[in-house]
């Protein structure tokens, strides 16, 4: 009877170091939250100055569809890379600040939103300042990595100070 009773408690130790261990593995990846998302839209941005197009565009998934404003929809990454060389010109400057977003709760697709300026100079060397909001939707790549799928803008009036 001891040798039984010795041997239930052997395995219900052994039984509850596997379950722990194993639960340990499963929670060992975190999920995204929107807080990622916010990071990555700063890396995106430095990445846009440092870069300038291929900066920018190194964040858009292949078949990213982009939605200015006041013209239509650009599909594909191939497409959107063609609108983009403004960003190369040293006297732009695209910024933007990230004010919120969310995650899916199956943690493979989520959206940022927030604000943006673009500086420019016209040809006789006038600075000119955009204002706009904007919207990214981002998606988990199969490669672990989140790109932009659909981004979009809009002009707004310069903010109250």
């Amino acid at each position: 009877m001891k040798r039984i009773m010795l041997f239930a408690i052997f395995a219900t130790l052994v039984v509850a170091v596997v379950a722990s261990t194993s639960r340990r593995t499963v929670s060992a990846s975190p999920k995204a939250t929107a807080d990622t998302l916010k990071q990555l839209e700063g890396e995106f941005m430095k990445a846009a100055a440092e870069k300038g197009a291929q900066g920018y565009m190194s964040y858009y998934a292949d078949d990213a569809v982009e939605v200015p404003n006041g013209v239509p929809a650009i599909h594909g990454k191939v497409e959107i890379a063609k609108t983009m060389g403004f960003l190369d010109d040293k006297n732009n400057q695209l910024t933007w600040t990230p004010v919120g977003g969310d995650i899916s709760s199956s943690g493979d697709l989520g959206y940022t939103y927030g604000t943006y300026e673009f500086h420019s100079k016209d040809k006789d060397g006038k600075t000119n300042v955009d204002y706009g909001k904007y919207t990214s939707i981002w998606k988990l790549q199969k490669d672990g990595s989140w790109r932009v799928v659909l981004d979009m803008g809009n002009a707004s009036p310069a903010p109250k100070k």
